[in-house]
């Protein structure tokens, strides 16, 4: 749809009453006193819909993208965002990244149903303040060895809706393998016995009854994390990739291909609101980078329509995006300066938003992954399952690994830290081909080409 095509929806909210055509298809959706509606799919492989209408509030609608991408979901030909300042109307199109994925539907509108705001008189500033504490418990693992084990709990906590912070790995003289993972809990149930029991029942069930299981309160738990050496952390952190890398022969094709993005801005479409076209190639986790950078940088969204080009088009794997917006003042953004500053930080987190790379530590190998964390603190979703579901596809198996923040580029980062096994079928102290694989792999399995 050109972007001046709206469709009117009698009695909105919004400037002159208009939302995007997309969202007023399934307008019809809402209905009684729920903020959230789901239209669950008919058959595996079709697209479940999610209305939200509620009172607005700052960086909304990147909260609600974080907790749907939080459940294993992709959002796939589009998304629709409306709002008037005060009420906002928005719609998800979403599959399961995978038929693997269980997906806990009516947890995921009990969360989304908790950040819809229950009044609208709520000023537009992003909400800075660092999220409150939640408890730690410790689950202790005990397991015969294998390769995939480390990937194959995180599946498991994740459809649990259990949040690792930390995992220490060790093997006895027996040949098997302790794991503990220090953990939150997405529902906050985890001092009961019912929910233990779900998680070790859970546990044991899918991986067998060889192993055992028990949680345990860490009262007193902190997250150490030692910071990274200089050298590695300015590679690490740099705001983009060397050209030298972006022409190397060790990028992938689909990893070229998404480092590219037209950015342009329109004042002359709308007297109130600055339209911002974005196009650029589709990749996991999208649409929740450009909300989250809205967010951090004071932009608020009146209209958004994100599309995905249809299977066979011409532009096929292109996403456009269309956002009618405003400044923290209420004003357009006309200032060259600030359109600059905007544009340069939406192609960076839309084209880096994640780094990965490999050191050597000691006689060790390392894997380090990071991700910018948004103002309000919160960081990533699916990180770490995603780049465990990548060594187990190399067979790698996985020594130890923690994570942690650091702030580095006047921000704050979230890194994951992963000391990997050498093996004869997979040898990386001194294989620099390895290695590559490695960083490719991982980087193609977080950027959405492998699921």
């Amino acid at each position: 749809m050109p972007v001046g095509q709206v469709a009117a929806r009698p009695g909105g909210g919004g400037v002159g009453g208009m939302v995007l055509g997309g969202g007023a298809a399934v307008a019809a959706a809402v209905g009684g006193d729920d903020a959230v509606v789901m239209q669950l799919a008919a058959a595996e492989g079709e697209e479940t819909v999610i209305t939200v209408n509620c009172p607005d509030q700052a960086g909304l609608g990147c909260d609600l993208c974080r907790t749907i991408l939080e459940f294993g979901l992709r959002i796939t030909r589009g998304a629709d965002v409306s709002t008037d300042g005060h009420w906002c109307f928005v719609v998800f199109w979403v599959v399961p990244r995978s038929s693997s994925i269980k997906i806990r539907w009516a947890s995921l509108k009990n969360r989304l149903m908790s950040m819809c705001p229950s009044s609208y008189s709520i000023p537009f500033y992003p909400d800075i303040s660092q999220p409150g504490p939640s408890k730690f418990y410790l689950l202790k693992l005990l397991s015969p060895d294998r390769k995939g084990l480390l990937h194959d709990v995180t599946h498991i906590l994740s459809d649990l809706e259990l949040l690792i912070h930390r995992v220490k790995v060790s093997t006895t003289p027996d040949g098997r393998v302790v794991d503990l993972f220090f953990i939150t809990d997405g529902m906050e149930l985890l001092h009961t016995k019912e929910r233990q029991e779900e998680t070790c029942s859970t546990l044991m069930a899918t991986l067998g009854p060889s192993i055992s299981c028990e949680v345990l309160s860490a009262e007193g738990f902190q997250q150490g994390f030692s910071s990274l050496p200089p050298k590695i952390a300015e590679e690490l952190f740099r705001v983009e990739l060397a050209e030298s890398e972006i022409c190397s022969s060790s990028l992938s094709a689909e990893l070229k291909r998404v480092q590219t993005a037209t950015i342009n801005f329109d004042n002359s479409l709308s007297p109130a609101h600055t339209l911002v076209q974005i196009i650029c190639a589709d990749q996991k986790g999208l649409i929740y980078d450009i909300l989250r950078t809205m967010k951090d940088c004071n932009i608020q969204i009146f209209y958004g329509r994100f599309r995905s080009d249809k299977k066979g088009s011409v532009n096929k794997g292109c996403r456009e995006v269309d956002l009618f917006v405003k400044q923290v003042d209420g004003k357009k953004v006309i200032d060259p300066e600030k359109q600059e500053a905007l544009q340069s930080r939406l192609r960076s987190e839309m084209l880096h938003p994640l780094r990965v790379m490999i050191v050597s530590r000691g006689p060790d190998t390392e894997l380090l992954v990071a991700n910018p964390v948004e103002l309000s603190g919160k960081g990533r979703p699916r990180v770490f399952y995603d780049a465990t579901l990548a060594l187990k596809a190399l067979g790698i198996c996985i020594f130890s690994a923690e994570i942690g923040r650091q702030a580095a580029s006047e921000r704050q980062w979230e890194v994951y830290r992963f000391l990997l096994d050498d093996s004869k079928e997979f040898p990386l102290a001194n294989s620099l081909t390895n290695r590559n694989r490695v960083v490719d792999r991982v980087r193609k399995t977080l950027m959405g080409c492998y699921n």
